[in-house]
């Protein structure tokens, strides 16, 4: 596990820029934390840092914003808030592959999910935040193996 102190939105843009630079070719990352967190911000930084251009909107409501990525691929981010029931996700048509899921409220998905890489669990603390970060699979550990040379993550976070 890597524990991070995010003091202020830079530190988790900083963060969302280290994830896209190492990150794995295809990976899937569970988003947990309360509300206001920073699980929609973090998301955000991270496609940005991908090449997202223009808005990148919240999936509050649309449950699913599929996103293409500058070097080719798709991201999707999910937040899983207003389901129900995994079954709900049976309409949402996740049976394509894409390059990187972001998934808030993965909890609410049940096994309909694929096995996640990476689990990032955001909470408030003081006027920042603080991430934990747990690989769940070889390309995770992996993930946070190249992580954790990161100058951006000693500077400021």
């Amino acid at each position: 596990m890597t524990a991070l102190h995010l003091r202020d939105a830079d530190a988790t843009a900083r963060l969302g820029a280290a994830l896209a630079a190492t990150r794995p070719p295809r990976a899937v990352v569970l988003l947990r934390g309360d509300l206001g967190a920073g699980k929609s911000t973090l998301a955000r930084a991270l496609l940005r840092a991908l090449g997202v251009e223009g808005p990148i909107r919240s999936p509050t409501y649309t449950l699913l914003e599929r996103h293409p990525l500058a070097a080719g691929g798709e991201a999707w981010h999910l937040d899983l808030y207003r389901i129900g029931d995994p079954g709900e996700l049976d309409y949402l048509g996740l049976d394509e592959d894409p390059v990187l899921w972001l998934v808030e409220w993965p909890e609410r998905g049940g096994g309909a999910l694929p096995p996640p890489d990476l689990e990032i669990v955001l909470a408030l603390e003081g006027s920042g935040r603080r991430a934990e970060l747990r690989a769940r699979s070889p390309a995770g550990r992996g993930w946070l193996d190249r992580l954790a040379g990161r100058r951006e993550l000693a500077t400021g976070s």
